[in-house]
């Protein structure tokens, strides 16, 4: 059995260092959700999903799916699970949750994704000792390899290989950055200009400050049903249309099968447009949410999700082809540069975005003109996992 599904609206927190437990953020976001929905409240969910990194850590907690449905007053009575796969852990929940309904298995799902990273000056080598769990351990790990170094290796290969330049990084930083300040969760609400991020502190060659996603926490929330139950609640619902996964090389970077690219993006997006049906994704996706974690990580992701050529991905931002008014409208919300990126929480949120988009609830400044396709883009690890997901104002 196999039926259509559709996120149906969703709410969250504000985004940043928030002077709140992780417990408090889930709650917060849990309320925007259901008061984003008023047709829908607890005693409606009978399926939990919760994308959450690193709670044992970040917060001491584990086992936090039921503490949320403890926490917002829900009586699961089908499904409930919390899904860890690093920074793609909130489009792993969205998609679980799809699965579910798809197969009859639920009618109407919570899908919350929840982290807190901020821990106070006094523990930041805690949360970098954290974050650095995602790479193998005993291997990477303990050599102090982190996330910029890491990101750095690809901007210095991909600008070896393909010519890429300094200033085309920065203008994917003001773009988000600038895209922010118009989204009024965003932990960053400034527009900037690109001789601005070269301005910034150097923080791993040839990254700059403003090149990096920051440390942040928050939650964000969606409704997810099925089509019968979907249309009783919206006449604007953002419909799932196609879901595609890839893995390559573990954990470990002495496995990654490229450092100015990544295959497993381009194999996750080419499943996921063949189940939507997209055969031109330039040409048919009008806004999409990618992973742009780094300033170089959303040059290769336009090459690798098929938006231009490989080598190409400097000079699609340089000609503007991803601002709002472009051919696609990359990240108008401000991407993970722009919002910061509470691990757990950034895939809801990105799914939430293109539903705003579909239903024309986004700022108007940010708006993209008669949006009817979108994509979610995660990328998890060592980059060696990628998580793509389309959505639709139309079921297929």
């Amino acid at each position: 059995m196999t039926r259509n599904v559709a996120i149906v609206g969703g709410g969250q927190t504000s985004w940043g260092d928030r002077d709140a437990s992780w417990k408090d953020l889930a709650q917060e976001g849990g309320k925007a959700t259901f008061d984003a929905v008023p047709d829908i409240g607890p005693e409606d969910i009978e399926g939990l999903f919760v994308g959450a990194v690193q709670p044992e850590r970040f917060a001491f907690q584990s086992h936090v799916a039921p503490l949320v449905a403890e926490l917002l007053g829900i009586d699961v009575t089908e499904m409930i699970a919390r899904t860890e796969l690093a920074c793609a852990s909130g489009q792993a929940a969205l998609r679980y949750a799809w699965l579910a309904i798809a197969a009859g298995q639920l009618d109407t799902a919570l899908v919350l994704g929840v982290e807190k990273m901020n821990l106070g000056k006094a523990q930041m080598p805690e949360m970098q000792a954290s974050m650095s769990n995602v790479l193998d351990r005993e291997f990477d790990g303990v050599n102090g390899l982190s996330a910029p170094p890491f990101f750095a290796w690809y901007a210095q290969r991909h600008m070896h290989e393909h010519g890429t330049t300094r200033e085309q990084l920065s203008q994917v930083a003001a773009k988000n950055k600038s895209n922010a300040a118009k989204t009024d969760f965003a932990q960053f609400q400034r527009e900037i200009e690109p001789e601005d991020v070269e301005e910034s502190p150097e923080i791993a060659p040839p990254l700059h400050l403003y090149d990096c996603s920051g440390i942040t926490d928050g939650a964000s929330g969606v409704i997810v049903m099925s089509e019968e139950k979907a249309r009783e609640v919206t006449d604007t619902p953002a419909w799932i249309t196609g879901s595609g996964q890839s893995s390559m090389a573990g954990n470990s970077i002495n496995n990654l099968p490229s450092f100015d690219g990544w295959p497993q993006a381009r194999e996750a997006s080419q499943n996921a447009y063949e189940q939507a049906g997209i055969e031109d994704p330039l040409e048919e996706i009008d806004v999409a949410e990618v992973h742009d974690c780094f300033s170089i990580s959303e040059i290769i992701e336009y090459e690798e999700l098929g938006f231009c050529e490989r080598g190409e991905g400097g000079q699609f931002i340089e000609d503007g082809r991803s601002h709002i008014d472009g051919d696609i409208a990359v990240n108008p919300r401000g991407g993970l540069l722009g919002c910061g990126h509470p691990l757990g929480a950034t895939g809801v949120s990105q799914a939430l975005e293109i539903t705003q988009q579909f239903q024309g609830t986004v700022s108007s400044d940010r708006q993209v003109e008669d949006a009817t396709t979108g994509l979610i883009h995660n990328l998890s690890g060592s980059a060696s996992v990628h998580s793509v997901m389309t959505l639709g104002r139309d079921p297929q």
